[in-house]
C-alpha cells in the first residue's frame, strides 16, 4: 500500500525547524551518553550489565553519524557548475539515490529512495551532488514532505534551471513496527517546479522514466 502525498509551492525551501542547530547548544558527549542510559534504565534494562555498558558511547558515535546534515551547507555542494555542455538543455536525470534518515516524531528511521530531474538553463553540476545535497538533507530529523520540498527548491534556488522534479520513496520505521504495523506501505511524495509543473509532457517524461508512469495530469504526481 503506498501513501500518496502532494508538496505544494506553500512550503518553504528552510522551515525553521528544518534549520542546523547552533553549534554551541549541542550536549556535551557525556551528557549524550548519560541521557541514553536513561533511556536504557527507561527500557526496564540495566546500563551497566555487560552487553549494554559501551552502548552509550556507541549511541553517541552514531547520532553524529546519523545527523552530520546539520553540519553541512546543501547551497554549498552545488556552487561548482559545469557550463561546457555542447549545448545540452534536455533532462538531466538521478534515480534510485538510497537514504537513511530519522524521523521528527518518533526519531524512527526512514529507508527509502529519491529521483531528482532538472531541465538545465545553461550549466550542469556534478552528478555526485545530486545524491549528496539528498544525504545532507536526510541526515537530519525529517518529515518526507518537507525533505522533497527542501531538495527541490535548494536546486530551484542555486541551479537556476528550467524545472526541477523531485519524488521520494520512504518506509517508515515507526509505521512498520508501531501502532497499526503496516510493513509493506510506501510514503511517495512528490515536488515540480518551473517546467515539470507547467509542462504535462515534460513531467510525463520524468515519471515514466521512473517509473511512475500511471501518474495523473496534475501538477504534482497526484491529483
Amino acid at each position: 500500500m503506498n501513501a500518496l502525498v502532494n508538496i505544494n509551492s506553500r512550503i518553504s525551501s528552510d522551515p525553521s525547524g528544518a534549520k542546523p542547530t547552533d553549534l554551541t547548544t549541542r550536549p556535551t558527549r557525556a551528557e549524550m551518553e548519560e541521557a541514553v542510559r536513561t533511556l536504557i534504565r527507561g527500557t526496564g534494562d540495566d546500563p551497566d550489565r555487560e552487553g549494554l555498558v559501551e552502548t552509550p558511547a556507541r549511541v553517541a558515535r552514531a547520532y553524529r553519524e546519523w545527523f552530520a546534515g546539520y553540519d553541512e551547507d546543501p547551497d554549498e555542494l552545488l556552487r561548482r557548475t559545469f557550463e561546457e555542455v555542447a549545448g545540452y538543455d534536455e533532462m538531466v536525470l538521478l534515480r534510485d539515490i538510497h537514504f537513511v534518515s530519522h524521523c521528527e516524531h518518533h526519531m524512527a528511521p526512514i529507508v527509502g529512495r529519491a529521483h531528482i530531474g532538472y531541465l538545465p538553463r545553461d550549466r550542469v553540476v556534478g552528478i555526485s551532488k545530486l545524491a549528496r545535497v539528498v544525504e545532507v538533507y536526510s541526515r537530519r530529523l525529517q518529515i518526507q514532505e518537507r525533505m522533497t520540498a527542501e531538495i527541490a527548491n535548494t536546486l530551484d534556488k542555486v541551479l537556476g534551471p528550467h524545472g526541477v522534479a523531485v519524488v521520494i520513496e520512504g518506509v517508515h520505521g515507526f509505521m512498520t513496527s508501531l501502532g497499526i504495523r503496516q510493513s509493506e506501505s510506501t510514503l511517495v511524495t512528490s515536488r515540480m517546479l518551473g517546467a515539470f509543473r507547467d509542462r504535462p509532457e515534460t513531467r510525463q517524461e520524468f515519471l515514466s522514466a521512473i517509473g511512475q508512469r500511471d501518474a495523473t495530469r496534475s501538477g504534482n504526481l497526484f491529483g
